[in-house]
């Protein structure tokens, strides 16, 4: 037998990070190629430990107990993927950093899951959420501002081609604000008055004058993410609903919208309460605080428009942890094509469709990896195919949000015609777009556009990669499902993929027509 697929694996390794928040605990498992390849997520989970609740400096045993059971659910995922112990990082910050029982807390984490935990001081956090930032924002070589608002501080960094410039950990935080100001009845007036005092009193802005200054500034954590999403979805506006529009929209807000939603958020009655729970979910119960915090930011430091990042500090252990693991030579700027892939997927996607994305992409891959080792093909799949495939699998679901209805058109049109994707040549845009559109119902024909300009063997890979497509489309629907390895036999007919609790014999021949 022939040859014609490379057949010498692509290396990759499984990094986790853990972060111990104030407010949530966050598992991050990833699957990174530092050869020009920034990471993947394949796994995500998040619980709201709310470690303060009991006592703004020390860690009580309910929350201990909280906590703990949290770990024990993290480190059953993370013993899943087989993570070796020295790709996994835990890291807390604020509530750890002031509680008085810290040691007896980490301690405690040792002796029950095995994980040591490393507390950052407020500086280094800050360090970690600009790495976090590279990886989702094409902002490597401008001079930025990111602002993190945690549950019990907020960090300020000013970093410009992955080194630091500034950085500053005030102790303003939506959780402690919330507990100060809005549990205790004490009004909107003073909770205002008291976030200038402290920003006042750090020389933040006499700081950051000192520094040079900055290009632009972004935002990331949970509560400025659920700003931006407020600010997307019209809530200010009482919209709430999706726009077309919405298609070419970066993630940024400015001023005016701001203030919007915040106005918003202050109303009083039942009616916004009801509203506030319904949009906000479990983060309702901080979101006015949060809200109010950056507006005075924003007051406070002259900003008049903010990028958001999906990524912070999870995703900066992530590329710290690579940049160590692989003694530099992972790229904090590598990959804009595959950053911006990440950024349209989660984009116009919540947390479950992004969690079916990931599945997708990871049965995709085992399904390719497994074809490549064939020797009957007459046509060569290389790196870029999987790229592409990758991308199709994580941004096949984009289109629901305009309703589930022909869900696989829009997310075409939104990929074609939103100049979301960057860095990739418009044939380029045109294949993952294909793909996407493809992936169910009718399948096109090869002598009619858009495969009529096609050549004969773009026409072969394309029908490869469509059918892997819509293979992993279809398994990852079923969630009680595991795909754990691709098994082929000896033959240019049929393959064998066997999944924990399906399998599954399809023609090769359809693969290759």
């Amino acid at each position: 037998m022939n040859s014609n697929l490379l057949s010498n694996p692509i290396s990759s390794e499984v990094f986790t990070s853990i972060d111990l928040g104030t407010n949530s605990f966050k598992l991050l498992i990833v699957q990174a190629e530092p050869s020009g390849r920034s990471f993947v997520p394949i796994e995500r989970l998040k619980e709201p430990v709310v470690l303060s609740r009991e006592s703004p400096t020390s860690i009580s045993s309910q929350s201990q107990a909280r906590a703990l059971q949290s770990l024990r659910k993290f480190k059953s995922l993370i013993l899943s993927h087989h993570v070796s112990g020295d790709r996994i990082r835990c890291v807390a910050t604020e509530a750890l950093r002031r509680a008085e029982n810290q040691e007896e807390f980490v301690d405690a984490v040792f002796e029950d899951v095995g994980l040591k935990v490393d507390v950052l001081s407020g500086e280094e956090e800050a360090r970690l959420v600009y790495l976090g930032v590279l990886q989702f924002l094409p902002v490597f070589e401008k001079s930025v501002l990111c602002v993190d608002i945690g549950g019990g501080s907020t960090e300020f960094v000013v970093g410009k081609c992955g080194d630091v410039k500034l950085a500053v950990s005030l102790k303003l935080g939506h959780v402690n604000l919330t507990q100060m100001f809005m549990k205790n009845g004490i009004g909107l007036k003073e909770m205002r008055d008291y976030i200038r005092h402290a920003i006042d009193e750090s020389r933040l802005a006499e700081k950051l004058n000192e520094s040079d200054g900055f290009e632009v500034v972004v935002g990331s954590s949970g509560t400025i993410r659920a700003i931006e999403n407020a600010v997307f979805s019209g809530y200010g506006a009482d919209l709430c609903d999706f726009n077309l529009e919405g298609y070419k929209r970066d993630w940024r807000f400015g001023t005016r919208e701001l203030s919007s939603v915040v106005a918003k958020l202050c109303s009083e009655g039942d009616e916004e309460l009801i509203r506030r729970e319904g949009f906000f979910k479990r983060r309702s119960e901080f979101i006015v605080a949060g809200a109010v915090l950056l507006e005075e930011i924003f007051k406070a430091l002259g900003i008049e428009d903010m990028e958001v990042s999906e990524y912070a500090l999870a995703e900066g252990v992530i590329a710290d942890s690579l940049a160590k693991a692989f003694d530099g030579s992972y790229d904090l700027n590598a990959n804009a094509r595959w950053r911006s892939v990440m950024r349209l997927a989660t984009r116009f996607s919540g947390k479950k469709r992004m969690t079916h994305a990931i599945h997708c992409a990871k049965i995709a891959k085992e399904i390719y990896l497994g074809l490549r080792k064939c020797n009957d093909f007459k046509v060569i799949l290389d790196d870029k195919d999987l790229e592409y495939l990758e991308a199709a699998c994580f941004l096949h679901n984009i289109g629901i949000i305009t309703g589930k209805k022909g869900y696989h058109k829009q997310s075409y049109h939104i990929i074609k015609n939103g100049d979301h994707l960057h860095s990739y040549t418009a044939e380029e845009i045109e294949l993952i777009a294909m793909l996407v559109r493809y992936q169910r119902k009718k399948f096109p024909k090869l002598d009619r556009a858009p495969l009529k300009g096609f050549t004969g063997e773009a026409k072969r890979k394309f029908i490869i990669l469509c059918l892997i497509t819509r293979l992993s489309v279809t398994l990852q629907r079923n969630e009680n499902m595991d795909l754990q390895e691709v098994e082929f036999i000896e033959s240019s007919e049929i393959f064998k993929l066997i999944p924990c609790i399906l399998h599954f014999v399809l023609p090769m021949k359809l693969m290759v027509c």
